[in-house]
Formats: structure tokens, C-alpha cells, sequence
């Protein structure tokens, strides 16, 4: 599936859209250069899984909870240098407690993402400030 977003509010209506599929267990990996909408489309996911709490990106906290019907972890990789340092944050754990994992930077930890992975990319268009294309692989359309 393929989008274009013209606003932040349209960058988050499309997580909220995507969220209202996803199932507990479900990865979500996001891929787009820094300011690309990773935090917003994330917002979206948030609020359509139900969570409370303010979304900000957990750059240097690793990862971010936020409690809801289906629970969201939202990950920062960007501080990892790769895969071998997911053992110290407990990536493992947080796979198997029944919530949804949100990863931003997954390129830094692509190995590890597990099967089934839902894909997302963010990339800015053209000279408009706020225009993105999303592209979504993984889900039914």
C-alpha cells in the first residue's frame, strides 16, 4: 500500500488507520531518514490502539511504553550500533508481552526483526515541507 501524507495530522491518520489491523505480537518496523514522520505516524498507532500518554520519541530512553487495550513498546534504534546490543534492553522480552512493538531506525537491527514483520517507509516529497509518501508492506490491503 501506498499514500501520500500533506500534513502531520494526515502522517498520523495513517498509523491510526494501520493500527486498527494490528494484533498482539504484531511488529511494526519504520524506516525513513531523521524528521521523516517516524514519531508522528507512530501518534497515529498509539491513539488507534487506544494508548494514553503523551508519544515522544525514545531517543534516549531506548523505548517508550504506553499503556492501552493492546499495549504499544515503541523503540528508538538509533543509539544501537546493531543487533548484539538488543540483548541489553530486553528486546526479546518485550516481544513476547502481548503488545505491539513500534521500532524506529529498524535498519540499525534488520536482522533481528522477526517474520512477519509489518514495513513501513516514510520518505519527504519534493519541496513541500510536510508531504510524505508512505509505503506499508506486511498487511493486508
Amino acid at each position: 500500500m501506498e499514500w501520500m501524507s500533506h500534513s502531520v495530522s494526515e502522517t498520523e491518520e495513517r498509523g491510526r488507520q494501520l493500527a486498527g489491523g494490528l494484533r498482539s505480537g504484531d511488529v511494526v518496523a519504520l524506516f525513513g531518514d531523521l524528521g521523516a514522520g517516524k514519531t508522528a505516524f507512530t501518534r497515529g498507532l498509539a491513539a488507534g490502539l487506544g494508548c494514553t500518554g503523551r508519544v515522544t520519541s525514545p531517543t534516549f530512553t531506548i523505548v517508550n511504553e504506553y499503556e492501552g487495550p493492546l499495549p504499544l513498546f515503541h523503540f528508538d534504534m538509533y543509539r544501537l550500533s546493531g543487533e548484539e546490543d538488543l540483548f541489553d534492553i530486553g528486546w526479546e522480552d518485550y516481544l513476547s508481552r502481548r503488545g505491539v512493538c513500534v521500532v524506529e531506525w529498524s535498519e540499525r537491527i534488520a536482522a533481528a526483526l522477526p517474520e512477519g514483520t509489518i514495513r513501513v517507509d516514510i520518505q519527504r516529497c519534493g519541496e513541500h515541507a510536510d508531504w510524505r509518501r508512505i509505503q506499508i508492506e506486511g498487511v493486508e490491503a
